[in-house]
C-alpha cells in the first residue's frame, strides 16, 4: 500500500503531471535509465540511475534501444524532481530541499544536460533550473549528513 503523503508518492505524482504536460518529459523504465546510464558512460559522462527521475526529449527517441540512445544523446535531457504538495510561491520562493551528493556530481558532470525540476503537484506549477542558477537563486545553503542504517 503507497502512504499518499509520502515524498516518494509526491515524487511520482510530480513525474506524472510533468509527462501530461506534453512538453516532451517521460518517466524511463529501468531498462531505459540503463541505456542512458551506458549511453552517457561511453562519452565518460558520469549518471547515477538514481539521480534522475524523468527525461525530457527534445525529439522522438526509443530510449529502449541503447542503440538510438547513443546516437541521439544530444536530444536528451535527464532531470531531477523536486517536489511539493505545500503551498509556495508560482516561482518556489521560500521552497526548502536537499541535494544529494549524486545528483549534484551528475548536474556537475552532464551540465548543460541536466536540470533539476521543482513541481507543486497541488497548483501544477513547474520550473526547471540548472544547478548554477540554483546557487544562483539560493537564499541559504545548509550541508548536512544524511545517513541511513
Amino acid at each position: 500500500m503507497t502512504n499518499l503523503d509520502s515524498g516518494s508518492a509526491t515524487a511520482g505524482k510530480a513525474a506524472l503531471l510533468l509527462a501530461a504536460k506534453g512538453l516532451g518529459y517521460q518517466v524511463p523504465t529501468a531498462k531505459q535509465k540503463k541505456n542512458l546510464v551506458v549511453a552517457f558512460a561511453k562519452r565518460d559522462l558520469i549518471v547515477y540511475g538514481k539521480a534522475f527521475d524523468v527525461v525530457r526529449l527534445y525529439e522522438p527517441v526509443n530510449l529502449d534501444s541503447l542503440e538510438e540512445v547513443e546516437t541521439n544523446l544530444s536530444k536528451v535531457l535527464l532531470c531531477e524532481i523536486k517536489s511539493t504538495k505545500k503551498d509556495v510561491a508560482e516561482d518556489f520562493r521560500g521552497y526548502f530541499f536537499g541535494l544529494t551528493a549524486a545528483e549534484v556530481l551528475v548536474a556537475q558532470s552532464l551540465k548543460a544536460q541536466f536540470r533539476f525540476i521543482f513541481v507543486n503537484t497541488v497548483s501544477g506549477a513547474h520550473l526547471e533550473l540548472q544547478l548554477n542558477e540554483i546557487f544562483a537563486k539560493a537564499r541559504g545553503i545548509y550541508p548536512t549528513w544524511s545517513i541511513s542504517f
